[in-house]
């Protein structure tokens, strides 16, 4: 089995916190905290199906945009509802479905629209998709249906 193992330089408490509260299938197996002088918490959870390992201990470790998790979203809302609350607080937008959390963390929130429009048949269809996402910072589906419909 290989797990993610992520370091956070902030409070792993507030991060577990937030991603229960925004995935249903959320399950922490472990917290364990260790050290008095320079306190670290390690962590195990699953997340959406996926095993996750953490740390969090002051170092010189940062996240960045090399890593990200990706999640495919079943529609708009369902993006819409993981995007704005993972911004929540101190979140950054980024481009193409791109965001950071509060935590630095990367993610990429993806309506699984928008693979159905990239992989459309038409080639017009399909470039008309991308130019409007790569313009986009949430995606917006609505939006990628409607350039593609005006390339056909």
């Amino acid at each position: 089995m290989i797990t993610t193992c992520l370091w956070f330089q902030g409070d792993l408490d507030a991060a577990l916190a937030r991603y229960e509260s925004l995935f249903d299938d959320f399950e922490v197996h472990s917290l364990t905290r260790m050290g008095a002088d320079e306190p670290a918490v390690l962590a195990d959870w699953r997340m959406n199906g996926t095993e996750f390992r953490a740390i969090s201990q002051a170092a010189d470790f940062q996240f960045n945009e090399s890593m990200s998790l990706s999640v495919t979203c079943e529609d708009q809302a369902d993006a819409d509802r993981l995007w704005y609350g993972l911004i929540e607080g101190g979140g950054e937008e980024s481009m193409c479905g791109w965001l950071k959390d509060p935590y630095g963390l990367s993610w990429q929130i993806v309506p699984k629209r928008l693979y159905e429009l990239l992989s459309d048949p038409n080639p017009s269809r399909a470039a008309a998709a991308q130019q409007t996402m790569l313009s986009q910072h949430r995606i917006v589906v609505a939006e990628l249906e409607a350039a593609a419909d005006q390339a056909v």
